[in-house]
């Protein structure tokens, strides 16, 4: 069984519209990336001294896809500090039923993870918050690190 991290919304957006939402990265995660988020290549997220992490962009087909393979990675509330390392963070668009149905999955993200409990959460807020207000009200909610380190007793 796959127990990799995963959850999915449906919107009235486009598949085109959706692709391009999930590549604007400091629209709905973070303004503190550096890089192109919208291309094949590396870009990198920090937020303080808490997480930081470089991205390489693996697949990006529009309307249908994203790939994200996390080349290095590091928390500061962890003890495994692997955790992260070379896992794959991947987007699915589909049409289904008249809707376009976005699945995230971030693939090695496992219950035996110490970070899984702060991950998934974010990712949550992220995904299911953030990315699908960026997608269907044209604003998401970036930057959003703090109140999910408070909220799980991480130090900022």
């Amino acid at each position: 069984m796959n127990q990799s991290y995963s959850t999915f919304f449906k919107v009235d957006q486009s598949p085109e519209e959706v692709f391009a939402a999930i590549n604007n990265v400091r629209g709905w995660w973070s303004e503190e990336i550096e890089g192109t988020t919208d291309e094949l290549g590396k870009f990198k997220y920090h937020y303080r001294d808490i997480h930081r992490c470089t991205i390489q962009i693996t697949e990006l087909v529009p309307g249908k896809k994203v790939v994200w393979h996390i080349t290095d990675n590091y928390f500061n509330f962890v003890k495994d500090k692997s955790e992260w390392k070379d896992t794959d963070i991947v987007f699915e668009i589909d049409k289904k039923d008249g809707k376009t149905e976005v699945r995230f999955t971030h693939v090695g993200l496992v219950p035996a993870y110490e970070c899984y409990a702060v991950c998934t959460d974010s990712w949550g807020i992220y995904i299911s918050g953030s990315l699908r207000d960026l997608i269907t009200k044209g604003k998401g909610r970036p930057n959003q690190s703090e109140q999910i380190a408070n909220k799980h007793g991480i130090e900022t």
